[in-house]
C-alpha cells in the first residue's frame, strides 16, 4: 500500500472517529442546575465543549481502527467473500 492511500485511509478514518467522539462527555444546560443561558444561545448547545479532547479521543479511536485495518490488509482475515452474505446474484456471470 503506498504512503499516499496510508495517508487518505487514516484521514477518513479519523474523520469518522471525530463524529463518533464528538458526543461524549458532553453536557447541556439542562443537565447543570444553576447554569443560566444567555440571549441569543441555543438550548441545546454544549456548554462545555473542549476540542482538544474531542482531537485526542479522535486520534486514539482512529489509531486503533487503522492498525486492525491495515492488519487485516496484511494478512487478510476478513475479504470481500466473506462478506458476501446472499450469495452470489441472479444471473452472475464470473469472468474470471
Amino acid at each position: 500500500m503506498e504512503l499516499s492511500s496510508v495517508i487518505a485511509i487514516y484521514a477518513l478514518i479519523w474523520v469518522f472517529s471525530a463524529f463518533v467522539v464528538l458526543p461524549i462527555g458532553l453536557r447541556t444546560p439542562d443537565q447543570e442546575q444553576d447554569y443560566k443561558v444567555g440571549p441569543g444561545h441555543a438550548d441545546s448547545a454544549p456548554i462545555n465543549f473542549r476540542p482538544r479532547m474531542v482531537f485526542l479521543r479522535a486520534t486514539i479511536v482512529a489509531t486503533i481502527a487503522f492498525a486492525l485495518f491495515y492488519l487485516n490488509y496484511l494478512y487478510g482475515w476478513i475479504s470481500v467473500s466473506d462478506l458476501n452474505f446472499f450469495g452470489r446474484p441472479p444471473g452472475f456471470v464470473d469472468k474470471t
